[in-house]
């Protein structure tokens, strides 16, 4: 019994250190911006790996730097309630909840349930920045406590900032200034309404999206998310 409590304390000393951590990690953001982000890390390693030689474009802007359009369109496209939330929605995790309680059910051995996230920008920045891609429950539930360490630590500006700066846009195509170089042979401050949405839309799956360019579904949603970006409120 006693091997096993001083086995226990040593495991929550090493989950409080890891949090601690992320923390300061978090904090040092709030006037550091971070040179790379675990995801793109884990993509870089996975380049390397390859046949290629690896792939990597990105130039960090300031916020002002990056076009209203596109703010207002990534709000629009990924978290509408980004100005008004906590980091958190919820409700979008309440119903993420049952969608994975149904999938459990039907899951075989063969084939495990994928788990939906029901995330926000400031979830997906948390992940993106610290965390690794598998979709499990334990991941979900730190990506939750590092979503709330980032709105108490830092403005939601920063937040935008730091996301629209480090998401993946394409094959080793990072944030707002690379991917509208890449796409629209532009900056980022330079960007229209529906180029803007055209970016937002392929934040789901941009690999993907990269390589049909001209899709009717892109074209389409596209055209839905410049619709609602006149309603998306900025921080």
């Amino acid at each position: 019994m006693n091997a096993l409590l001083r086995w226990l304390a040593l495991a929550l000393c090493a989950l409080a250190g890891l949090q601690l951590f992320f923390v300061l990690r978090i904090a040092a953001m709030a006037g550091v911006n971070p040179e790379s982000t675990a995801m793109q890390r884990s993509a870089a390693i996975a380049q390397l790996r390859g046949p290629s030689a690896l792939h990597w474009r990105q130039q960090w802007v300031d916020y002002a730097q990056i076009s209203d359009q596109l703010k207002r369109a990534v709000i629009a496209s990924e978290d509408d309630g980004f100005a008004r939330h906590h980091g958190v929605e919820w409700q979008a995790i309440e119903r993420a909840w049952a969608h994975n309680e149904r999938s459990q059910q039907r899951a075989s051995a063969r084939r495990p349930a994928r788990i939906r996230g029901g995330s926000t920008i400031t979830q997906q920045l948390a992940k993106n920045l610290l965390l690794s891609g598998e979709r499990t429950l334990l991941r979900k539930g730190q990506e939750l406590v590092l979503a709330l360490a980032l709105e108490a630590l830092l403005p939601k500006q920063r937040i935008l900032e730091i996301y629209l700066n480090s998401v993946e846009w394409g094959n080793g195509v990072y944030g707002a200034e690379a991917a509208a170089r890449h796409y629209f042979r532009k900056s980022a401050r330079q960007l229209s309404a529906i180029e803007a949405a055209r970016l937002a839309v392929m934040l789901p799956a941009p690999k993907r999206f990269e390589k049909m360019p001209q899709s009717t579904y892109l074209a389409a949603r596209a055209r839905t998310i410049a619709a609602r970006m006149p309603a998306a409120q900025l921080p």
